[in-house]
């Protein structure tokens, strides 16, 4: 089964007053992204696995006869593995990062949130203990948790994303 959850009609974001997030979770961990970033969110799709490939990336999935990488987020972030649960279906979340198309893998997807952009504060050193900085735009307090906001932008090195760009040039299982 496949499902697909694509983005929802939006209204234009009023940048002072409200800012749109997708938000989702890793581990106990609350994240946010920008809705305009985000392309779809899928999940029980198949993922082929790439030799050689950094451990952080799962592979690629062919999505409508593009060929995507999937990154898993928790690897990536450097967050604690946790046991895949069998028959558990993977959520996908595709966004568009640095003018690519990327999957990233993550727990689970929860809703759009609509965040006052006062509220967004610059992280804390203690927020980022577990985290490098860099991926982090800012935190907000939400429902009594923190909502961290990722820099997708910043999730990949240089030297990484030409390893992706180069594999794209390269055959691919699913292009046979």
């Amino acid at each position: 089964m496949n499902e697909r959850f694509a983005q929802p009609e939006q209204e234009p974001v009023d940048s002072g007053a409200n800012r749109q997030l997708v938000g989702f979770v890793i581990g106990e961990e609350r994240f946010g992204v920008d809705i305009l970033t985000v392309q779809e969110i899928i999940r029980d799709v198949t993922i082929t696995a790439i030799p050689d490939s950094p451990d952080f990336l799962e592979g690629v999935i062919n999505l409508r006869g593009s060929i995507i990488p999937v990154i898993d987020l928790r690897k990536r972030l450097k967050l604690m593995v946790k046991p895949k649960v069998g028959g558990q279906a993977l959520w996908i979340i595709i966004l568009i990062v640095d003018g690519r198309i990327t999957g990233f893998v993550v727990d689970r997807v929860t809703k759009v949130l609509n965040v006052p952009a006062a509220s967004i504060k610059p992280p804390p050193d203690i927020v980022v203990a577990g985290l490098k900085s860099r991926y982090i735009k800012g935190v907000c307090k939400l429902d009594q948790q923190l909502l961290i906001l990722l820099d997708f932008n910043r999730v990949l090195m240089a030297d990484e994303i030409r390893k992706l760009k180069s594999m794209k040039r390269a055959k691919l299982p699913l292009e046979a």
